[in-house]
């Protein structure tokens, strides 16, 4: 498997649920980490299919669950009902800006957030393994629209 320490990771985790490699479970894997971007479980079920790989929808998202519980992917909520995933590199963080309007995400990077939460950590003799940071808004394009359409008063904070 690609991405070593990344499959290694996965690999832990399975097993210390009792779980196998299935080649259900490396093939999502390797589809997940062959690119860079956040996509949708529909769209990995998709992307496996056309490849020719036979593969249940269930069992993207039992894969999808635990890709995530084992820290290699993560998950961003997108409106009410929806999720989109993402792959994660060991050591690489970042938080996101989620459009509400256009659903665009925008990956950001802050020291100074991080630094706080390590503070507050700290101060609550936490340790953290992992953390989500989202805010959502609408981003500049659809401010812009909604600007022109003259609704974008009717927003909380816009």
């Amino acid at each position: 498997m690609p991405h070593h320490r990344e499959a290694v990771q996965f690999q832990g985790y399975l097993k210390r649920r009792g779980l196998k490699l299935t080649p259900e479970r490396r093939d999502l894997f390797e589809e997940i980490f062959k690119q860079h971007e956040h996509f949708e479980a529909e769209e990995l079920l998709f992307r496996l299919r056309r490849r020719g790989r036979k593969i249940s929808r269930a069992t993207i998202y039992r894969g999808l669950d635990l890709l995530v519980g084992s820290g290699v992917v993560g998950r961003v909520r997108v409106g009410e009902e929806g999720y989109r995933y993402e792959r994660l590199h060991s050591g690489e963080h970042h938080d996101h800006l989620i459009c509400i309007g256009c659903g665009r995400i925008i990956e950001f990077f802050e020291a100074r957030i991080e630094r706080l939460q390590d503070d507050v950590c700290r101060r609550n003799g936490f340790r953290a393994v992992n953390h989500s940071h989202q805010i959502r808004g609408f981003c500049r394009e659809c401010r812009r629209t909604k600007k022109a359409a003259g609704t974008i008063e009717t927003e909380a904070g816009a």
